[in-house]
């Protein structure tokens, strides 16, 4: 492939062998290579002969080897018999996994909990770095029976508030070279406080509404954690662009003007103006920084069930995964319209005219993986109306190709994807609307539980990435579109084309789509039968692994991936077991359409071949 020599790390991509990381020799990548569909079966399955290869993955789903390293160093120290270990960056995200874990473990038909087991937490900090702007370098483990860690890694995957592995190599570091004291140990019991500040009480509609987990009366401690350290410290240094290693605060504030730069007329360096009028300038005070994407819809969540109280959220469209599994296990879970269409519209105003109270409801914009666009226009009347959030993920959109802030009163964004690009950190962010008439208390109180948990490594190199965000989705889209036209041109093979430029949901990305803007870079599809989809994917001579938003093509089962063990429950909102997602990249667009013509000519051919006639 050729990326105009931008990108030289990109050359090894496509020998990426299976469990080799995405990209290749990158210490933090956030990809892994499953290059066949038979090795994504594999991986589902726990089989050893893809498990054992396995050297990176995505964040969430695979614990990165450095921070098993650090697990396993801690557990070693201060870990009993018959106890799994789990590594997080404060003290609050900590006391809210104990607390999952404790209500969760209640709830299940198995008795995985008895009396005299105990959970365990301890927080170990650096003292290298006592003159930092932010002092404390910290890690809080949590020790809990063995039974009871697959449910902590339920929370891990869920929140995305585990501790990021740069994090964990300048941890083992000081502990290796005796520079990490204990500070701190508790164990878990029943009774334990895990409220934080309550929102007003006008919001409750029932006087014992349920209490967040977290606490804001336990010692917080900063973890930007990396401010003041040299930075030959610091790995992955290339090219020279990274900011000074002491310049943590500068990064993350570039970084909140680049987002709320993004979001008003005349801003940004393509000269990008909107459809129709920007909401405000919005202020990089409304903007805050998570470890990872999902951490910003969680810590959204948690803020909103804190301001409200006891009641129903909606999850509008078939979303994210994770971001359902959130609404559905914290909380007083979630009324799900799936469909995301007119009809669950009519349905959700039939729900709330019958008495429903409904407190903040959730969407992406498009959705992920069909692409779909909810009518916002029509979602912010019945907010306005009825006094409830409008909470929108514009991940697959982008900030550069659309602007949804005249009707979300929440934006959040996983950073991890396209703003970064280069697949080698994660980030969130979570934009609060200054014209939505609850914004005084969602950001009072913002300002109250929002921690900053972001480990200033990860913020200098999200920095770093992000300074061409825009220029990279413009010519993301055009790639995108030009792959798009290129597959609808193979109907007797592909099945569908999901695309928010040929989807009939078109007319609501377009009410929000900037003059200069696109329709992003991710578009997914289905073939005739089964066994096309599982040739192209083996076929197609691009980069294959999880995640979406990179500088390179990305191909992913997404279905099988997400969804292995619900196949059946998606296909009733329309996502079928064989999808196949493509996350485009910054390719050279003749050269990328040249790759997927061979693969779809191979398919073509495969389909009509006297030896295998799936006629």
């Amino acid at each position: 492939m050729v990326f105009d020599g931008k990108y030289p790390e990109m050359d090894s991509i496509l020998d990426a062998e299976l469990g080799e990381a995405i990209p290749s020799n990158t210490d933090h990548a956030i990809s892994v290579s499953l290059p066949t569909w038979r090795s994504n079966v594999g991986y589902e399955e726990n089989e050893n002969w893809v498990v054992s290869k396995m050297r990176s993955g995505y964040p969430r789903f695979f614990i990165h080897p450095e921070i098993v390293a650090l697990e396993k160093s801690i557990f070693e120290t201060y870990g009993k018999p018959k106890e799994r270990c789990m590594l997080f960056p404060s003290a609050a995200v900590t006391a809210a996994c104990k607390s999952f874990v404790a209500s969760r473990s209640q709830q299940s038909k198995d008795d995985v909990q008895t009396p005299d087991q105990e959970i365990r937490i301890i927080c170990l900090t650096s003292s290298q770095v006592k003159s930092a702007p932010h002092p404390q370098a910290d890690v809080w483990a949590i020790f809990l029976p063995e039974l009871l860690y697959p449910i902590a890694r339920e929370f891990w995957q869920h929140t995305g508030e585990g501790i990021s592995s740069r994090r964990a190599v300048f941890i083992h570091k000081a502990l290796r070279e005796g520079n990490l004291s204990l500070v701190e140990q508790s164990i878990y019991s029943p009774s334990d406080s895990n409220s934080l500040h309550r929102g007003p009480s006008r919001y409750s509609k029932h006087s014992g509404g349920n209490a967040v987990s977290g606490s804001s009366s336990q010692k917080q401690r900063s973890s930007s954690g990396s401010e003041g350290i040299s930075t030959k410290d610091f790995v992955e240094m290339r090219y020279g662009r990274n900011l000074e290693a002491d310049a943590v605060q500068q990064a993350k504030l570039a970084m909140k003007q680049r987002i709320s730069g993004s979001m008003f007329a005349d801003s940004d360096s393509v000269g990008r103006t909107s459809t129709q009028a920007r909401v405000q300038k919005i202020s990089p005070e409304d903007v805050f920084l998570f470890p990872t994407g999902m951490s910003a819809i969680y810590n959204t969540h948690r803020l909103l069930r804190t301001l409200f109280g006891s009641s129903t959220m909606v999850e509008f469209g078939f979303p994210y995964l994770d971001t359902l599994k959130i609404l559905e296990k914290f909380g007083d879970g979630c009324l799900f319209l799936g469909n995301g269409n007119d009809a669950d519209l009519d349905e959700l105003e039939r729900v709330i005219n019958n008495g429903k109270h409904i407190s903040a409801l959730f969407c992406e914009f498009p959705s992920n993986p069909l692409l779909r666009s909810p009518n916002l226009k029509r979602l912010r009347v019945l907010a306005t109306r009825h006094q409830f959030v409008i909470v929108v993920d514009e991940t697959i959109g982008n900030f550069v190709n659309v602007d949804v802030l005249p009707y979300a009163d929440i934006l959040v964004s996983s950073l991890t994807k396209v703003f970064s690009g280069d697949s080698n950190v994660m980030g969130g962010s979570c934009v609060i609307n200054p014209k939505m008439p609850f914004y005084q208390d969602i950001s009072l109180l913002a300002a109250k539980m929002f921690a900053d948990n972001y480990w200033g490594e990860d913020a200098i190199f999200m920095e770093r990435n992000s300074r061409d965000f825009a220029s990279r989705v413009l010519r993301i889209n055009q790639n995108a579109d030009a792959l798009a036209e290129l597959l609808l041109k193979w109907p007797t093979i592909i099945k569908r084309v999901y695309y928010p430029k040929h989807d009939e949901s078109r007319v609501y990305y377009d009410d929000c789509k900037c003059r200069e803007g696109g329709y992003g870079g991710l578009l997914s599809i289905t073939f005739h039968l089964p066994e096309l989809a599982i040739r192209f994917y083996d076929t197609i001579k691009t980069a294959k692994g999880p995640s979406l938003g990179t500088n390179f093509t990305l191909t992913s089962p997404y279905a099988l991936l997400a969804h292995y063990k619900e196949l059946n429950w998606i296909a009733q909102y329309g996502v079928e077991s064989h999808l196949i997602r493509i996350s485009v990249g910054l390719e050279e667009k003749t050269t990328l359409l040249d790759i997927f013509e061979q693969a779809l000519s191979d398919v073509a051919s495969f389909k009509d071949s006297t030896e295998y006639n799936l006629q």
